[in-house]
């Protein structure tokens, strides 16, 4: 189980001797290219053109978690002096549509989702021919080589799925559900494919309708009322987890409720005891990176990860790890 810490580093500096004159100079220039980073608005003053990227996820409107991850793509975007263009669509066919405009726009690098990889594969294919660098993000990471990406960041959702099924039985749980709330999503999928990989217990499906969180709310407390046995209810993204509360409290059931996904709400429930453990995929870090990525692979031709996707998860967190989380949970990164 993954432990966080924060360290403080001490920069220690060392004198030179050097004459006065060479003293000023050097710092009148740094004073100076601090002054212009402050007039850019915080723009790293990189010696490179400002390319313009694309990102085009599967995210619903509302969803916290990829609110998270294009926080750190517009930091990374800020950093590297990217023109940094944003588009989402949860519906496949309209995602692919959007991917299509970005190759119009003859954008200098394109980061795409692939919850739904059937409906992307000819638009990536097209913003390839174009000579447009992909890399996939989050969703996708079996499709992601095959259809010719740099390559991909975010987490196995297969192996998350086993972890989550190893803290089930470390847990003591023997009937679990596993609630997916946007169907054809692969990823949602394979994580439960991995819980019940793993999960010594039964694992059932419940298949409910995410962007009604109503409904969500009344399937999930239908099942536990219909079904006592059931003693754990994983959701699959951060937002859907307080719903869940809800239901079981509705339904007057025992079941603990733990979810894939982090957020600040989340957090506070882990605090509370409200939910059991959440699996951490690092969205900032997944925005951020992808980012980064494609500007390197610009600027210096590089790939990182050797053909094997870049991974930022899984990490199972407790109420033991959300104090040293909240810092950054309440600001949005975690």
């Amino acid at each position: 189980m993954a432990r966080f810490r924060t360290w403080t580093g001490i920069a220690l500096a060392g004198a030179l001797s050097v004459s006065l004159a060479g003293c000023s100079s050097t710092g009148g220039k740094r004073a100076e290219d601090a002054r212009k980073a402050a007039s850019a608005g915080g723009r790293a003053a990189v010696d490179t053109p400002r390319w313009t990227f694309a990102m085009i996820t599967h995210s619903g409107d509302g969803d916290t978690f990829w609110d998270i991850v294009q926080s750190g793509a517009e930091q990374a975007a800020r950093k590297d002096n990217i023109n940094f263009l944003y588009s989402n669509d949860d519906e496949g066919q309209q995602q692919a549509q959007l991917v299509d405009a970005a190759v119009d726009k003859k954008v200098g690098g394109i980061i795409v989702s692939l919850a739904k990889p059937a409906a992307m594969k000819a638009a990536v294919a097209r913003a390839e021919k174009a000579g447009i660098p992909v890399i996939t993000v989050n969703s996708g990471s079996a499709e992601s080589k095959d259809f010719g990406a740099l390559t991909h960041v975010g987490q196995d959702e297969t192996i998350a799925g086993e972890a989550v099924g190893d803290e089930l039985n470390a847990r003591h749980r023997k009937d679990a559900v596993c609630v997916l709330h946007e169907q054809g999503n692969v990823g949602h999928e394979q994580r439960c494919d991995g819980v019940a990989k793993t999960f010594d217990g039964r694992l059932q499906r419940l298949y409910v309708t995410g962007t009604s969180m109503p409904d969500v709310q009344s399937a999930i407390e239908a099942k536990l009322q219909t079904d006592r046995s059931v003693d754990a209810v994983v959701t699959l993204g951060a937002p859907f987890a307080d719903t869940a509360v809800k239901a079981k409290q509705g339904a007057g059931s025992k079941a603990e409720v733990d979810t894939f996904d982090l957020n600040a709400k989340v957090a506070d429930g882990l605090k509370d005891n409200s939910l059991g453990f959440a699996v951490d995929q690092q969205p900032y870090l997944q925005g951020y990176q992808a980012v980064d990525l494609l500007w390197l692979y610009r600027y210096n031709a590089d790939v990182l990860g050797g053909g094997r996707p870049v991974l930022t998860g899984p990490q199972i967190i407790t109420k033991d790890d959300a104090d040293a989380l909240a810092e950054y949970t309440k600001r949005g990164t975690r």
